[in-house]
């Protein structure tokens, strides 16, 4: 079967979405007042207020959700639930090598947490704690690997170096040269069914939620839309991708688009081709990277490789369907698994991810302390939305924590240059990536003199 029929009748839409979403909160209809409101129904904005009713019962809570909660990033990504704050080790060694080992504890406990949190509430979002495979694909990969191992090791990190063999005896694929396995640092989730389930809990401890309620402004503690204003005494802001209400931290992130493409259930031969018994998710170690996993079906979803920046930081749903990037990915799929060539792709979509210079999540407030955000979590949100919301719960209520106290809270990435700056440099830097992959990992100077000054481009 030709490559492109595989995905030919594939369904424009997000497998989790389709099907099984709670019938949505009315608008907002007039003008409110609460202790705590908080823009966005994703997971960092459900999440703060989740917590907020955990940590202080009292608080009458409010969510404004533009669409229907999970609807964008939180209910359309991979559903890797990643115990790393700071997207990976590597990264967080390299940016605050200080506190790393506390980085990695409060990451972990915040990955218990979330289990617990599902257990609690008997959230159905098919929790598992596979762990994760970073893959060698080329033989540069295996010595990046190795070096990992070794300084995660020598931290007293769980992880092990596998050979060819041993990584085909988990996961049988003829482009695997080895891997890192890491079995206790990331769970799986089904990511739209885990917004449903933080929604409902929320709801259930009367928070107030209000969908198809765009936010247009912020005046001193008033948010402003359409329908009504909600007053405030403390705000915070979890809208991701889209362009914050507070227009200086605009510079700060640029929207990726990242595309998926999910395959019909694997047959039991076709699944005993693979093998994939401890179903971990699995990531390549290239710099434009795959990441896929399974799903209680026994689905694929395979993702990434190709992220898509549009000039003048442009979000819009046209950029969620890209047949040259989705046939890419197809064709990338058959090559790592040719075993099951004449499945079939039943979904493709795509999704909006707020990056940063820095790869992962920056926090702060305005308005003397009574306005909190956290965003730029670079594609590995799913847990770290929980620690960005006790972040700004700590910033708001003026909490000490270790939290509050890491010099990764504290600091800010860089900004992102103006276009057409902006949009040169996010094409350099992608070029010189793929340039890197194809020449054993050697990177230019341009992706050079980003390192030395600590920026970068993700997702």
């Amino acid at each position: 079967m030709h490559t492109d029929q595989a995905f030919a009748d594939a369904k424009r839409a997000v497998f989790w979405l389709d099907g099984g979403a709670p019938d949505p909160c009315e608008p907002l209809g007039g003008n409110e007042k609460a202790d705590l409101a908080v823009v966005g129904g994703g997971y960092t904005g459900l999440w703060t207020a989740l917590r907020a009713k955990e940590r202080y019962p009292d608080l009458d809570v409010v969510v404004l959700e533009a669409g229907a909660c999970g609807n964008a990033a939180s209910g359309r990504n991979g559903g890797f639930c990643s115990a790393s704050l700071t997207h990976g080790y590597g990264n967080g060694l390299a940016r605050w090598p200080d506190e790393i080992d506390t980085l990695e504890r409060l990451g972990m406990a915040n990955l218990e947490a979330i289990g617990d949190t599902i257990a609690q509430y008997g959230i159905d979002c098919n929790w598992e704690r596979t762990g994760e495979l970073t893959v060698a694909t080329a033989p540069h990969h295996l010595d990046e690997l190795a070096e990992e191992v070794a300084v995660r090791r020598a931290a007293g990190e769980k992880v092990a170096l596998l050979d060819q063999a041993e990584v085909r005896a988990e996961v049988a694929s003829p482009t695997y040269l080895g891997a890192l396995a890491e079995p206790t640092r990331t769970a799986l989730v089904e990511p739209a069914r885990l917004v449903w389930g933080l929604r409902q809990a929320c709801l259930d401890l009367g928070v107030r939620i209000y969908e198809n309620t765009p936010v247009t402004g912020l005046q001193r503690g008033l948010l402003l839309t359409a329908t009504g204003e909600v007053r405030a005494d403390r705000i915070a802001l979890a809208s991701n991708a889209f362009p914050s209400l507070l227009r200086r931290l605009r510079p700060f992130t640029v929207p990726v688009y990242d595309l998926v493409l999910m395959t019909e259930p694997l047959s039991a031969e076709q699944l005993a081709a693979i093998g994939w018994q401890h179903r971990q998710g699995i990531g390549d170690a290239s710099n434009l990277f795959h990441y896929y996993r399974l799903t209680r079906d026994n689905r694929i979803l395979w993702g990434g490789y190709e992220p898509l920046y549009s000039f003048g930081s442009k979000i819009h749903e046209s950029l969620e369907q890209r047949d040259a990037i989705h046939g890419m990915l197809a064709r990338h799929f058959f090559t790592t698994f040719p075993q099951l060539e004449g499945l079939r792709f039943t979904h493709r979509w795509g999704g909006v991810i707020d990056t940063s210079t820095r790869f992962c999540a920056f926090f702060g407030t305005a308005s003397s302390g009574r306005v909190a955000y956290a965003l730029g979590y670079t594609g590995l949100g799913v847990a770290a939305t929980r620690f960005g919301a006790d972040v700004m719960l700590d910033l708001l209520y003026d909490e000490d924590s270790d939290r509050r106290r890491l010099q990764m809270v504290r600091d800010r990435p860089i900004p992102f240059p103006p276009e057409p700056i902006r949009y040169a440099g996010i094409r350099l830097t992608k070029w010189s990536m793929a340039r890197a992959d194809a020449h054993a990992g050697h990177r230019n100077l341009w992706l050079r003199t980003l390192d030395r000054l600590g920026l970068g481009f993700d997702f």
